[in-house]
C-alpha cells in the first residue's frame, strides 16, 4: 500500500539511502532539510525547508501523512558529543513526537539505538528518553534499535565481527553479543522499508538480531 511518509532526517548516511528506495516502491516522501541540503533530495522527494529542534516550522507539512519516520541525529557519534546529544538528537525527538500527535500520526518510527549498552551512555540515554516519550503519546509506533550499521565509510568494524562470533557462542555473553550486533546498511534499509510498509498496532521493537533477517534492499542497493 503507497504510504505518504515525512522524513525528519533524510539527508544522513541511512536517510539520503532510504529516500530514494521508498521512491522507486511508489511512496511519496517529504524531507525535512535546511535550506543548504536541499539539493541533497533526489527528485520527486518534496523538500520541506524547516528546523528539526522547532517543530512549529514544519508541523503544517506533516498534515496528511500517515507515516513519521525520525531519523536526525548528531553526524559522528561519540563520548564527547554528550552535550549535542541533548540538545539535538532529544529534542528533535521529542519536537516530532509533539507534532506527531497534534496531526494524528497514525504510525511513528523511531531510529533509536540498541540498549542497555557498555558504551555511549548518553547517546543511549536521549533515544532512552524519546522512546519513553513515544510510549506517553499512545502513538502506534516502531522503535529500531540498531547498534553499528556497517557500509560505505563506516567498515572499520569489521574486524570485530570474530570476537562477535566467539561471543554468540558463550553463553554468559551472547545475548549481549546479539543485541548488540553489528548490522549491514542493506538490512537497515530492509528494515526501515519494512516499517514502512507494514505499520504498528501498538509498539513494535525491531532488535539486531531482526534487522539482520531483513534482506529486501539488498539487491537494490548495491550496498551489500
Amino acid at each position: 500500500m503507497k504510504r505518504r511518509v515525512f522524513i525528519a532526517g533524510g539527508t544522513g548516511y541511512i536517510g539520503s539511502r532510504l529516500i530514494p528506495l521508498l521512491l522507486e516502491r511508489g511512496h511519496d516522501v517529504r524531507a525535512l532539510v535546511r535550506p543548504a541540503s536541499r539539493h541533497k533530495l533526489p527528485k520527486h522527494c518534496f523538500a520541506v525547508i524547516g528546523n528539526a529542534l522547532d517543530g512549529d516550522s514544519y508541523a503544517d507539512h506533516v498534515e496528511g501523512c500517515d507515516t513519521f519516520l525520525q531519523m536526525v541525529g548528531v553526524a559522528h557519534p561519540s563520548p564527547a558529543k554528550a552535550d549535542q546529544f541533548v540538545l539535538v538528537d532529544q529534542k528533535a525527538g521529542l519536537e516530532a513526537i509533539r507534532v506527531a500527535r497534534q496531526t494524528a500520526i497514525r504510525h511513528f518510527i523511531y531510529l533509536s539505538v540498541a540498549h542497555p549498552a557498555p558504551t555511549m551512555q548518553a547517546y543511549v540515554e536521549t533515544r532512552v528518553v524519546c522512546e519513553h516519550a513515544l510510549e506517553e503519546s499512545g502513538l502506534n509506533r516502531t522503535l529500531l534499535r540498531p547498534w553499528y550499521v556497517l557500509g560505505p565509510g563506516h567498515r572499520w568494524p569489521y574486524a570485530l565481527l570474530p570476537f562477535y562470533w566467539l561471543a554468540e557462542r558463550y553463553p554468559p555473553r551472547r545475548d549481549a553479543a546479539l543485541r548488540l550486533g553489528l548490522v549491514r546498511l542493506p538490512q537497515m534499509l530492509a528494515a526501515l522499508v519494512n516499517a514502512v510498509e507494514t505499520p504498528a498496532q501498538g509498539q513494535r521493537i525491531v532488535g539486531v538480531p531482526e534487522i539482520k533477517q531483513s534482506q529486501l534492499a539488498a539487491a537494490t542497493t548495491g550496498l551489500a
